[in-house]
């Protein structure tokens, strides 16, 4: 008798990435019409996503499955989102949007998620400066620096930016580390977006 083809562990995961990358499209897209400022801002401003992506790699098995996984996520996250406003909302299709996120879908998001994977795993000043940073990207934003203006989202960067660099690094040590660094960090990743937003227009 043949034994049943085993599955590899890995689909699952794959598909529960990319559904949810879809339903998470869907949705911030859905969030932009919806006429409540905080649901915008929390599909507008990084802070829901970069903790998507940690997350992602600190649940990960592997440095591979936290690269994939994320890209995986990200890449259905925005067909989700072109999709629901060219198909839905009948808005057409921004293609150069549509592929400027993929690319970054590619690139520099499974990169984040595998420092995610190390930097939750190890310990020590560079793995507290992977956090730091990603805490800075959710900072970067400047929603902090008037909070009066996005209440709900400047709640939900602290919650996140504590779940980054005190709940998720692995000692003592790493997550003083993550903490010192994220101000200086946060200056950096500002640079960074304001580049990016550059050449998203």
């Amino acid at each position: 008798m043949t034994a049943p083809t085993r599955v590899p562990t890995r689909a699952p995961a794959l598909a529960l990435a990319g559904l949810g990358g879809l339903a998470a499209g869907t949705a911030a897209k859905a969030a932009d019409f919806s006429g409540w400022r905080w649901a915008n801002d929390l599909g507008h401003f990084p802070a829901a996503w970069v903790l998507v992506v940690a997350l992602i790699g600190w649940r990960a098995p592997s440095l591979r499955a936290a690269a994939v996984r994320s890209a995986v996520f990200f890449a259905a996250m925005s067909v989700g989102y072109y999709s629901w406003a060219a198909l839905v909302l009948d808005r057409g299709w921004d293609v150069r949007l549509l592929v400027a996120w993929l690319v970054l879908s590619a690139t520099a998001v499974p990169a984040t998620a595998a420092a995610g994977h190390l930097a939750t795993r190890r310990t020590g000043w560079l793995f507290g400066a992977m956090l730091a940073m990603a805490a800075g990207i959710v900072l970067g934003g400047g929603v902090l620096a008037d909070p009066g203006a996005h209440p709900v989202q400047a709640v939900v960067e602290v919650l996140v930016v504590a779940v980054l660099v005190v709940v998720l690094p692995r000692d003592g040590r790493t997550r003083l580390w993550a903490v010192a660094l994220t101000a200086p960090l946060t200056w950096v990743a500002a640079q960074l977006l304001d580049v990016l937003r550059s050449v998203l227009g």
